[in-house]
Parts: structure tokens; sequence; C-alpha cells
């Protein structure tokens, strides 16, 4: 975590108090966030008898912070006190998070609308903002560990639909490299194995992706004690039969992939992505 001035000049956050009450601020910017909550993340349920005034005194300290180096313009005061608690007066620009949020969603509405090329692009720009895991520099308490967790999920959820863009694209050679890097990543997420086998079969390269299926079959396998899901199991069997003399080159998903040999059963999609 770090606080970029308009002049590019970094100023890295420690692992301090001050930080993980800065970084709940950050992960509620707009909001106000009330001092019982504050006193959880920094202590958990066993709070010091003095814990509302050392919290006061950590929003004091990251006041002269934000002063001292000269963060905001003199007339603006970013960090609020608001019954009952604090508020860190951000637009959705200023921070990462709800930048973030903001691209993602504009790029879910461009994906849903059909523009495609834009989608992609926003969707890219979304995940740009991460450069690791959020608040990895911080100590995190319960609280400030679900805003992160929350913030992953909807990383996973860009990933997915950055990936329905890209295929609606036609760009399935290109998805092949991260496609195979997020299979590593997350073992456990049959989409991403199942988007892999799609794209690896429209590059022409089928026994790679029936392998891509066997190597799910076994981690889900030796981690849960289960098979694959019914939808992959299907895709699989669809990769099996002969190859039709035709198949959309933008095919997207699995149902497309089955249109295109014949089998339009109209299956639902895998759960776990875009749909």
């Amino acid at each position: 975590m770090e606080i970029i001035t308009d002049s590019r000049t970094s100023i890295p956050l420690g692992t301090s108090k001050i930080s993980q009450v800065l970084a709940l601020l950050v992960a509620r910017a707009g909001e106000v966030v009330s001092v019982d909550t504050l006193v959880e993340e920094l202590w958990g349920d066993r709070p010091p008898k003095s814990a509302l005034t050392t919290l006061q005194t950590y929003v004091y300290h990251a006041r002269r912070m934000f002063a001292q180096n000269r963060l905001t313009d003199s007339d603006r005061n970013v960090l609020l006190t608001r019954p009952p608690g604090y508020l860190l007066d951000a637009s959705v620009d200023e921070t990462d998070a709800t930048r973030f949020q903001r691209l993602l969603r504009q790029g879910s509405e461009s994906l849903h609308a059909e523009r495609w090329e834009e989608a992609s692009e926003q969707l890219r720009d979304a995940l740009a903002l991460f450069r690791g895991s959020a608040f990895a520099s911080v100590s995190m308490g319960t609280v400030l560990a679900a805003h992160a967790a929350n913030l992953e999920e909807l990383r996973t959820r860009a990933i997915e639909l950055r990936i329905e863009a890209q295929a609606r694209l036609g760009r399935h050679r290109e998805m092949v490299p991260e496609l195979q890097s997020l299979v590593i990543a997350r073992p456990l997420n049959e989409w991403f194995y199942g988007q892999l086998m799609v794209a690896l079969h429209r590059c022409g390269r089928r026994a790679e992706a029936l392998e891509v299926y066997q190597r799910l079959r076994r981690v889900v396998r030796d981690e849960l004690g289960v098979e694959p899901s019914a939808e992959v199991q299907r895709l699989h069997r669809v990769m099996l039969e002969p190859v039709p003399q035709r198949a959309p080159e933008t095919a997207a998903s699995f149902r497309e992939l089955r249109i295109a040999y014949g089998l339009e059963d109209r299956l639902v999609e895998l759960g776990a992505g875009p749909g």
C-alpha cells in the first residue's frame, strides 16, 4: 500500500497501526467507518482500555502525515471526523480500489452491450491497477481481511469477463498463455480449465485441450475426491467427437462449442464463469 502524489512521488506505508487505519478507510472511501469497526480491526475482540484514545492518536498522526507531505491542498481536509467515526473524503478515481470497481462495472456493461473491444480495454485497465494482493504490505485484522478477500473475488470476476471479451474477439491464441498461468494459480477453478480447453481447441491443439481435462480430473480427484463438473465433462466428450467442417471462429462459451459440433442441448454454462 502506498500514497502517490500528483507529482508521482510515492509514499510507502509500512505495517504500523496508522497504516492499518488508513487502509480500512481507503477500502471504504466515501463511507463513514465507525469507531467500533476501527477498534475491531485494530484489536479484535480484546481492545485495550485506552482503545479510543489510542485510535484518536493514530488518526492525528495520519492527518499530520498528510499535511507534512503536502498530499492535499491546504484548504482540503481528506480525513474527516464524522459521527460515529471517520471518513476518507476521496473521489472515485483517487483510490485504486474504487477506480477498479468503476472500470469493472463499465467493462461488464460494455460486454453485455456486445462492445467487445471496449470491454476488453476497460477490464484490462481495471486489472492493471493490481500490483499484487490487496493491502499486502499492511497488517490486517478481520475487517480489512474481508475487504481484501472481496477485492480478490472482484479481481477474479474481472479476469473472467476479460477472457470472455477476448474470446468474442477471436483472440484464442493470445489467451492461451494467460489461461495456462491461471489454471496453475487457481487449480480448483474449473471455469478457467474449460476456457483453456476451448482456446486450445480453437487453435487446433485438440490433444493439448484433452490433456488439460485429464489434468483437471487428477486435481479435483486428489484434492476433493470428486469428478469434474458435469459441464466440463460434456465439453470433454464433445471434443472427442469428429471435428466439424465449420465452427464459429469466435466461439466463446461451452454452449457455442457444443452447437458447433451439432449438440444443441442448451445446457447451463459453468456457474463460476460469466455465463
